[in-house]
Parts: structure tokens; C-alpha cells; sequence
């Protein structure tokens, strides 16, 4: 669906030449700007700008050439302008300040948009439902990815399609093995930088996602949601074969392997296979003789740490399993 016509309608109108405009990226508000000169189309779409500069940006951008190329990454961008606001990452300069919060950004345009968070103007507005974005992008991969359900960019590698380009960067590095995320305190390296920014949270001891039911803190939000799901009861994730129902889709993933009888984690010493990797992690251990779960009290150690709890309640003199028939402790 092509998004400069999605639903037939144009939010914005010019009532002295009766035309209306879709979307303006540059012209945002058409009135303020407009003079008895001719604005400039794009002959594909029909948008509008202000300038004939606009005008020539845009159809570079769309055309998806992207002739401009880092030196220092090899990254392509589709105008020199943007090339130059992507140079800025590699100096690390960050010469534009907000006067609000002190944030720094590499461009202009950058702090410009961060601005917005602080005056909460949404200048970009779906027709269709009504949400508003602060950037044009953001509106754009709206209508993509929720409306029109378009996916332009494909992985020639696979065919898997995205509707944003960042999406389909990310994808391709599950191909190329291309990890540029790295974390400075123990080298490990991620393909998204959210994974980085989740991992580090680990150095930092940070757990900013906090339940208001029992206070317990999570370094990600997804690891709140599934909390929470504990205190509702939530099973949203339903096995089709039994209908039993899980808190994560993770779970049910592995559950689903007891109904297919699929055992893809094989030892790679006696050829034994598991249905799930931490059940190969805990039998490796029987080759290894690694016993990783160590008793504080007497030193005694396990290869799995449900056996050091149940030899834990020695010390504690707990008698765990009580026959209720008779009532005689074990």
C-alpha cells in the first residue's frame, strides 16, 4: 500500500489552491510558510515542499539509493547531509546541548527532536487512529508496521521481511555473525545495541523495571511483564496439543518439544539427547564431574542445585517429607 495515499485522505489542506497534502516532512505546517509561489511536488506522489532543495532530498531518499558511504564503517546513507550528522558518531563530538536537561547530540537536528520530549509536541499524526509522533519516521514505521502491514525490507539472505530498515540490519547480523555492540567491562558482544544496554545493567547492579506489588526489580521490562503475570495468575501462552498454558512463549516453546519428541540438544561425548539445553548443561557434568553448587556449611558440593537444597536441610534440621498417613517425619 503505498503510504503517501493511505486512506485516501489529505489532513492537510491549502485553502487558497484547494489542494491538499498529505504529509509534509519539511513543511509541517503548511500555512506559516506558504506564499503565492508554487510549491514543489514530487511528480511520483504529489507531496509537497517548501523548497526545491526538500524536494531533490526526498526523492534521493526514496529512489533508496544510498550513493554516500562512511570511510570509517562502510555504513551508505542516501545524502551527504546525512553522511555527515553519521561522521559525527565515529569523533564521539557532541557539540549541541539541551538547555533543559543538559543531554548532548552529535547534530542539530538531533537535539531538535529530542526538544520535542520536553515541550510533549507530536507534530506527526496518523489519520488513522490518531496517535502522534514526534518524528516523521516514527510515523512512517507506524503506518508500516500497524495499518498498511507493509514490510519493504527484505533479507536476501532468507526472505524475511521487516517493516523498518534498522529491523532488517539487526536480522542481517543473525547471518553475518557481525556482533558490533561490545560490552567495555567483559567484552562480550551483542548484535542490537538494547542488548548491550540490558546486559550492562549486570556490571551496574541496575534494575530500573520495579513491580508496585511486591517491589521486586528487574534489569528488563520483559522480565517485569512475566513477573506480574505471577501475582494475576495471566497464562496467556496456550499449548494447542493439551492446553495446558504458560506464562512466557519460551516456556511453551519448550514444553511443545514433549508432544513432538524432539531432542535437539545431543552430548557430544556419549550421544545422549535432551529436550531442553539446561538438561545437556546438567548431564555434561556427569563427563566434566564439575560440581558447581557448593554447601556453605560444610563444603560439600553438587552438580545440581536442587540436590545441595535438599542436603541443606540437614543442617537446618528441617524434616521436608512428612507421610501424612501416619504421621511419621522422613
Amino acid at each position: 500500500m503505498d503510504l503517501q495515499m493511505f486512506n485516501g485522505e489529505n489532513p492537510y489542506k491549502l485553502e487558497e489552491y484547494e489542494k491538499g497534502f498529505q504529509y509534509f516532512p519539511c513543511l509541517t505546517n503548511p500555512m506559516e510558510t506558504h506564499t503565492e509561489a508554487t510549491l514543489c511536488e514530487c511528480e511520483e506522489c504529489w507531496r509537497a515542499f517548501a523548497f526545491s532543495s526538500h524536494l531533490s532530498q526526498y526523492v534521493t531518499i526514496s529512489s533508496g539509493e544510498k550513493s554516500q558511504k562512511c570511510k570509517e564503517c562502510g555504513k551508505c546513507f542516501a545524502t551527504f547531509t546525512q553522511l555527515s550528522a553519521h561522521m559525527e558518531v565515529h569523533t564521539g563530538e557532541k557539540p549541541f546541548q539541551c538547555k533543559e536537561c543538559g543531554k548532548c547530540f552529535t547534530n542539530n537536528t538531533y537535539l531538535n527532536d529530542h526538544r520535542k520530549i520536553h515541550t510533549g509536541i507530536k507534530s506527526y499524526k496518523c489519520v488513522e487512529c490518531g496517535k502522534a509522533f514526534l518524528r516523521w519516521s516514527g510515523l512512517t514505521e507506524h503506518l508500516r508496521g500497524v495499518h498498511s502491514g507493509e514490510k519493504p525490507f527484505v533479507c536476501k539472505e532468507c526472505g524475511k521481511a521487516f517493516s523498518r530498515s534498522t529491523q532488517l540490519n539487526e536480522h542481517i547480523r543473525t547471518h553475518t555473525g557481525v556482533k558490533p555492540y561490545e560490552c567495555k567491562d567483559c567484552g562480550k558482544a551483542f548484535t542490537q545495541y538494547s542488548g548491550l544496554a540490558t546486559h550492562v545493567r549486570i556490571h551496574s547492579g541496575e534494575k530500573p523495571f520495579q513491580c508496585n506489588q511486591c517491589g521486586k526489580a528487574f534489569t528488563r521490562t520483559s522480565g517485569l511483564i512475566h513477573h506480574v503475570r505471577t501475582h494475576t495468575g495471566e497464562k496467556p501462552f496456550e499449548c494447542v496439543h493439551c492446553g495446558k498454558t504458560f506464562i512466557t512463549a519460551s516456556h511453551r516453546t519448550k514444553h511443545m518439544k514433549i508432544h513432538s519428541g524432539e531432542k535437539p540438544f545431543v552430548c557430544n561425548i556419549c550421544g545422549k539427547a535432551f529436550v531442553y539445553s539446561t538438561s545437556l548443561n546438567i548431564h555434561m557434568r556427569t563427563h566434566t564431574g564439575e560440581k558447581p553448587y557448593i554447601c556453605k556449611e560444610c563444603g560439600k558440593a553438587f552438580a545440581v542445585s536442587s540436590r545441595l537444597s535438599k542436603h541443606a536441610s540437614v543442617h537446618h534440621g528441617e524434616k521436608a517429607y512428612k507421610c501424612e498417613g501416619i504421621s511419621v517425619t522422613i
